[in-house]
């Protein structure tokens, strides 16, 4: 394999072994065997599972999540909350989300890591779409996007990671009525 090949490979085995035995019982031996490559593969690139783990998290949790411009807010707000239910509903994320969250109450580099790619991708959503719903004139000018991106993503989180509750097939539907409605009401 070449190195970037194996780096890849690498980085799926590290997914896949979180998905299925969690952080703690996480192995570098486990990893090389999943990966097909020998353990001084692994540390050539990392000292250590909890730096190997955090910055494939890192590079997982901060890639620029396609932030959609379908030309009006409830377009916009709908189409995100697909994009979010729609990850938090994956395989991989069900399981390694409640995971790493758990572990982030015990391990503040974890905390600190996973804190900074939420407040990265929070930020991008509020500046874009609260800001040009704002800015179209469908928000009102105070609307604060720190508050505005908790009341949209919060909910959706609390009932798929942590309740892992289903949603039904009207509920985005509902529940972008019923932000838009909190959110104007803002103003």
């Amino acid at each position: 394999m070449l190195r970037g090949d194996i780096t890849v490979a690498i980085r799926n085995a590290v997914m896949n072994e979180l998905a299925e035995v969690g952080y703690g019982r996480l192995s570098i031996e486990a990893v090389a065997r999943r990966a097909g490559v020998g353990k001084t593969a692994i540390y050539r690139r990392w000292s250590n599972k909890l730096e190997m783990v955090m910055e494939i998290i890192s590079d997982v949790a901060e890639r620029k999540v396609p932030l959609p411009d379908t030309g009006s807010f409830s377009g916009d707000l709908s189409l995100l909350l697909l994009i979010v239910s729609t990850a938090l509903r994956h395989r991989m994320a069900s399981q390694i989300i409640p995971d790493l969250m758990a572990e982030a109450a015990r391990n503040p580099q974890i905390a600190e890591t996973l804190q900074r790619a939420l407040r990265t991708h929070q930020q991008a959503v509020g500046e874009k779409l609260i800001g040009q719903a704002v800015a179209r004139g469908e928000l009102p000018a105070g609307t604060d996007p720190e508050v505005a991106v908790d009341l949209i993503l919060g909910p959706l989180y609390w009932r798929l990671a942590v309740a892992r509750q289903p949603i039904e097939d009207d509920y985005l539907e509902k529940f972008t009525v019923a932000v838009t409605a909190a959110l104007r009401a803002m103003g």
